[in-house]
Order: structure tokens, then C-alpha cells, then sequence
């Protein structure tokens, strides 16, 4: 990967990344990309009945700081309003679920992958 990529470019090679990560380590993936008019959510993932609702956050480098640095205080509320919409939808408002957020490094030949779980959300 190369620090030419559009940020688009970037964002989706992450996020396809991410959910290679998840599926390696047993999860489902629900939803890619799920928008309302509250935000969008990156990856909707299940595992073991848990809803995992996760934020990807693709870097090339750290010279503006880490991924998850970047999930401040609005995006996560944006974030939690969006879930709750999908909750709804989907009647799962009962169903135990969690908000991650996975940072995804490529700057270098190998991305590096680092998934925070619980990272927000209580």
C-alpha cells in the first residue's frame, strides 16, 4: 500500500481489511457501510450473540496521531445514535451489544491491525 491512495481509496481497503480480521477470528459480518441520517457504521459484526457495532480507522502513519484518537466524543455519539437506529430496525433492542474500534496502519508493506474492543459506549 502507498501513501498515494485517496482517502476513499484508503477507508476501503481498511475497512475490507477489518473485516477479514473479524471473520479470521470467528465473527459474522451483518452489515458493511450501514447509513442513516445519524452517521454510518463502518462494520456490523456478530459473535456468540453479541452485536459488535465497529469504527475502522485507516492511518498511513501516526504523524496525526492514531486511529483511534480520532473517535472523539461526537463521533462516538454519532456513532451510538446510528446503532440504535439499527437496534430498532431490526428489533434487537434487547441484544447485548458492544462499540469497537479498529485501527488499521498501512503505512508499511504488512498493514498493522489493532482492535480495540469496548473502546466506548459504557
Amino acid at each position: 500500500m502507498n501513501n498515494f491512495m485517496t482517502g476513499v481509496e484508503k477507508g476501503r481497503r481498511g475497512e475490507d481489511l477489518a473485516a477479514a480480521f473479524l471473520l479470521e477470528r470467528g465473527y459474522r459480518i451483518l452489515q458493511r457501510n450501514w447509513r442513516r441520517k445519524t452517521g454510518e457504521i463502518d462494520i456490523i459484526a456478530e459473535k456468540s450473540d453479541l452485536l459488535v457495532f465497529c469504527e475502522v480507522k485507516s492511518r498511513t502513519g501516526t504523524c496525526f496521531g492514531v486511529g483511534a484518537e480520532a473517535v472523539d466524543r461526537r463521533k462516538q455519539t454519532k456513532i451510538i445514535r446510528t446503532a440504535l437506529l439499527y437496534l430498532q430496525q431490526y428489533h434487537l433492542m434487547d441484544h447485548a451489544c458492544r462499540f469497537d474500534v479498529i485501527e488499521i496502519d498501512v503505512a508499511g508493506a504488512v498493514p498493522l491491525i489493532r482492535h480495540i474492543p469496548n473502546a466506548f459506549g459504557g
